[in-house]
């Protein structure tokens, strides 16, 4: 599994190249998601957040001012509210935790936090090492994640689709779980019936590092959550004008199960 999180910091930066027709074609034109400094510049960032330093991280960037995801903390807490406040999320591809660090603060009431992060083997043990509470967990593969937490709530997709290989049938098979709530965030699209798979390269003041990105078709996404999801909202992710450079545009869902599902 090779999950990465979006680096967006400097937007006069970012470079998004290419239009390959395979994921190898891509792959052989970038450095790839699993140069160790990507793990220890995330861990140091989260290490500050952790102990108060910084108000939160995003793709190993510091930010000293808070910009809450809104509506993802809504629409978490909307269905803890739902489930007697209990709140099991399966946060696929979260890094150490970005998300957790984040939002935690809103759910200081409920009765019942667990979140999960799935990621890729070194991510998990450094985060096993550093990070791991009562509340945050590592794993590094659904089933294993299951085994611990049978009954998730939220499924979190912030931030990975577009950095997987084949992000429908990944997103087919994370539907297929039948997770009440499910948030799509920080994931490019592009109008009309057409993927297309770039390199992204990340600017050199965060890390050196490039990537084959996705931007997903819209139309193609809709017709994959349509048969078992309906969505009840949409969203502007909270930075989303970083993208403005780029062909496609930043867009978050909350998703529901279709009744009858």
């Amino acid at each position: 599994m090779t999950l990465k999180r979006l680096s967006r910091r400097s937007p006069d930066k970012i470079a998004f190249s290419g239009n390959y027709d395979s994921w190898e074609a891509a792959l052989r034109d970038s450095t790839g998601y699993d140069a160790p400094v990507i793990v220890e510049k995330t861990r140091a960032a989260l290490l500050k957040v952790k102990n108060g330093a910084a108000i939160f991280e995003r793709d190993s960037v510091l930010f000293d001012k808070p910009e809450y995801p809104f509506p993802i903390i809504g629409a978490m807490l909307g269905q803890a509210l739902k489930s007697e406040g209990r709140l099991s999320v399966l946060d696929f591809g979260g890094s150490l935790g970005s998300s957790y660090f984040q939002c935690r603060s809103f759910f200081s009431a409920l009765k019942i936090l667990r979140w999960h992060v799935v990621e890729q083997a070194a991510h998990v043990a450094c985060g096993r090492r550093d990070f791991e509470s009562e509340e945050l967990h590592f794993h590094e593969t659904v089933g294993e994640f299951l085994r611990a937490d049978p009954a998730p709530n939220v499924l979190l997709l912030s931030s990975v689709l577009p950095y997987l290989k084949e992000p429908y049938t990944q997103l087919a098979k994370l539907l297929s779980l039948k997770i009440p709530t499910v948030i799509v965030d920080r994931t490019a699209f592009l109008p009309g019936d057409e993927d297309r798979l770039a390199v992204e390269r990340v600017p050199a003041a965060i890390y050196q590092a490039s990537y084959p990105f996705w931007f997903l078709s819209e139309t193609k996404f809709q017709q994959a959550i349509a048969e078992q999801y309906r969505t009840v909202a949409t969203f502007t992710p909270v930075d989303a004008p970083l993208l403005a450079q780029a062909e496609g545009y930043f867009k978050g869902f909350v998703l529901e199960r279709a009744q009858g599902e």
